[in-house]
């Protein structure tokens, strides 16, 4: 199947969606089967209307991406994802969307020739995370939606890769992928299609009245198309695949009547015409639409702030599109060649697509009353119904006075049309035997403290096993540095001043050293442009300077340090992988390894079942901190107070008054917001115990020195001395995280 120039890419939450968005003119749909996609609560195909949606896509000479956009646990990776995809493969799937780096492997691996696509929700945000999934096997990459048009012609510059990017729909406030705030906040994880949307509920922030300061108004760039093909995008998605049928498709029928002017005249005036601006503000939007992150980095105007509602066509809107775009059916013009002989079986030849069917039909008779007439016989045979083919054109080869019964005339038809259909599909169709998928050995290499033992007497736990302990701040460090059992520091990069940079890191790496400890560098939560160029000399610097390794939670950061990295890895220089970075599988674990990395951050959704069953030797367990709940190219201060470019905290208040303390981080442009009340796992040692990790690992945000002392104390009774926390050492206020429920 030849692919256009440029794809329209719409969803489908349904067949009928399917139908209409295919009707309305969408080069490809993406939808979900029953497993693993990131809208559990839409309408989804069953594995049946899965094949169907293939074939009639296929027919139509349009294509298929199925998501399998989620994170996948051990059990389903190795138990249920390939029987899910080999019927999807053996028919012709056309393509996988892929949150997961272990299911990205496992399908590289498994099923030649699938197209992989990377999703949104790894949050690539620049040329080294699009070039290392391209490394891994991936033909597309669907971008952070934060990147600009400069940055996606970036990526398209320097990295050999397809584009997908989003054209209209609903917006996430979080850099999607990077969000626990459903999950931790109510259960449901949005890394695993379950999200409850919490962003657009209503806050307060700071002092502030009550807005929904988190809630995006939805994307519009029918004004943007030209741009962004200019700026190498290739497929334009759109969002909503648990939108209804007349929106999804009056909108896809409305870009693709601007993409064609974009395609059929490159470099001439391009003009919306206001008619279609209104009708696609009829269709549906929330507080009224912004052109999202392709022409700003943030901005109150790109917010709801004052209503979050979704609005809704009208019924006299919604009618029109169904009439327009499913009542009417999709079909193919076809040739056809009936000959009505007299002696002779009756013939009906259709062609199309290069294709030739030919069958017969009973001997014509003489006719004794009413005789075959041309007009007769064209009533009949054109009758295709909701068939996949109409007839363009249809020659009749009629002998006078033959009569053949109507019904044959339905039969030769339809057995035409159906190995038609069939001899067009059989080039998508692949042949692959079911084998068995067994799990790899780990090859991740552990490091040197090995797992605490609790049955140890009091006093030697110390020596068996030491504490990594991050810092955000110079005075944080220095508080941590007294304690002995704290073996490695991860200090954050933009603990010191840039311009002070050069002369403080030296300055930590020594007293980091002298007090016998190691220190990491960890690049920040999102890298992007205009920062990506000062961290890769600071690599060099940190480097020279005797930083023992790095952490990173970012796939871009992780590209940096493998393809930009000064002889890292000949020097010995660790990579260490934060728990944005997901590993809810053993196949996930390998990936990194095969990349470089030398240890893993246990994933914060799992259970402790489940990480038990996952096996995590080598991977490293926090046990204390205030959770990273959402990561966003938004500035709450700057939307509500204004940009003052200086980083610090500010505090989010929810309905209910829980406060969430919210970093403006302002050398490289994010917020975080952390959760109300720390992870706090200390009191279930017992149980921590048997995951055999090969490190723990406490974070300090917004903790001063006398909270700092207090988590650290408790540490050391528990871990090192072996006993029960004293009540005064345990917070108020405290989750258990997701030890002992677990997401779904």
């Amino acid at each position: 199947m030849e692919k256009p120039k440029a794809e329209l890419l719409a969803p489908a939450g349904s067949f009928a969606t399917l139908k209409a968005v295919a009707c309305a003119g969408a080069d490809a749909v993406y939808g979900a089967g029953e497993r693993f996609g990131a809208r559990a609560y839409a309408g989804n195909f069953t594995d049946q209307e899965l094949r169907e949606a293939l074939d009639y896509l296929h027919i139509h000479g349009r294509r298929f991406y199925l998501t399998v956009n989620t994170l996948l646990k051990e059990q389903e990776l190795w138990g249920m994802l390939y029987d899910y995809i080999l019927p999807l493969y053996r028919h012709g799937l056309d393509g996988v969307i892929v949150q997961d780096l272990g299911v990205l492997a496992f399908l590289g691996e498994q099923f030649p020739g699938l197209e992989l696509h990377a999703s949104t929700q790894m949050s690539i945000t620049g040329p080294q995370g699009a070039r290392l999934m391209k490394e891994l096997g991936c033909g597309r990459i669907v971008p952070a939606r934060e990147l600009s048009l400069e940055e996606l012609a970036r990526i398209h510059r320097e990295v050999d890769i397809e584009i997908e990017s989003f054209i209209h729909g609903a917006l996430c406030y979080c850099y999607s992928g990077q969000c626990l705030f459903s999950s931790m906040l109510g259960g449901r994880s949005g890394n695993r299609g379950r999200c409850a949307q919490p962003c657009r509920l209503p806050y307060r922030v700071g002092g502030g009245h009550e807005s929904y300061a988190l809630s995006p108004k939805d994307l519009c760039t029918i004004e943007l198309l030209p741009r962004l093909l200019a700026s190498g995008v290739y497929s334009l998605k759109i969002e909503g695949r648990m939108k209804q049928l007349e929106y999804a498709a009056g909108v896809t029928g409305i870009y693709r009547k601007y993409l064609d002017q974009c395609l059929e005249h490159p470099g001439e005036a391009y003009h919306v015409e206001e008619a279609d601006r209104k009708r696609l503000m009829e269709l549906g939007s929330r507080s009224g639409y912004t052109r999202g992150y392709y022409e700003q980095r943030n901005g109150p105007q790109m917010m709801a702030m004052e209503k979050s509602a979704h609005t809704s066509g009208s019924e006299t809107l919604q009618e029109e599109m169904r009439r327009r775009y499913a009542k009417k059916p999709l079909q193919e013009n076809i040739k056809g060649i009936l000959k009505l002989c007299k002696g002779f079986p009756a013939s009906l030849v259709v062609e199309w697509n290069g294709n030739r069917i030919s069958v017969e039909g009973a001997v014509p008779q003489e006719a004794v009353k009413q005789p075959l007439t041309q007009e007769g016989i064209r009533e009949k045979l054109c009758k295709t119904g909701n068939s996949a083919f109409a007839f363009g054109e249809l020659e009749i080869q009629l002998e006078n006075s033959l009569f053949l019964p109507v019904g044959e005339f339905s039969r030769m038809r339809r057995e035409a049309l159906e190995q038609l259909m069939e001899l067009g599909l059989q080039e998508f169709r692949r042949d692959l035997r079911p084998r068995e998928a067994k799990p790899v050995e780990m090859s991740l290499r552990p490091r040197e403290a090995k797992p605490v033992d609790m049955s140890l007497p009091p006093g030697e736990a110390e020596q068996a096993h030491g504490l990594a302990v991050a810092v955000r701040t110079w005075e944080q460090l220095e508080t941590v540095l007294e304690y002995g059992f704290v073996n490695r520091i991860y200090l954050e990069s933009d603990a010191v001043p840039r311009d002070a940079a050069a002369e403080r890191w030296p300055e930590a790496v020594r007293q980091v050293h002298r007090a016998g400890k190691e220190l990491y560098y960890v690049l920040p939560a999102v890298l992007r442009e205009g920062s990506w160029e000062w961290h890769k000399e600071q690599l060099t610097m940190v480097r020279k300077a005797g930083v023992d390794g790095f952490v990173t939670g970012s796939y871009e950061g992780l590209g940096l340090l493998e393809n930009e990295g000064p002889g890292l890895r000949e020097n010995g220089g660790r990579i260490i992988t934060d728990s944005s970075l997901y590993v809810w599988n053993s196949k996930s674990r390998q990936a990194l390894s095969d990349l470089g990395v030398w240890e893993t951050t246990l994933p914060l959704e799992a259970n402790w079942q489940e990480l038990l069953h996952r096996g995590y030797e080598g991977g490293e367990l926090l046990l204390y901190g205030y959770l990273p709940l959402m990561v966003s190219a938004q500035c709450l201060r700057k939307n509500t107070a204004g940009c003052r470019k200086q980083s610090g905290m500010m505090q989010l208040k929810d309905r209910y008054g829980k406060t969430f303390s919210v970093l403006c981080q302002c050398t490289d442009c994010y917020n975080v917001i952390y959760n109300s009340a720390p992870l706090w796992l200390f009191h279930q040692r017992k149980r921590l115990k048997q995951l055999k990790v090969s490190g723990y690992r406490v974070s300090f945000t917004t903790e001063q020195e006398k909270e700092i002392r207090r988590v650290l104390s408790c540490y050391d009774r528990v871990f090192c001395q072996g006993e029960e926390p004293e009540p005064d050492c345990i917070p108020k206020d405290y989750t258990n995280g997701h030890l002992k429920r677990g997401v779904e």
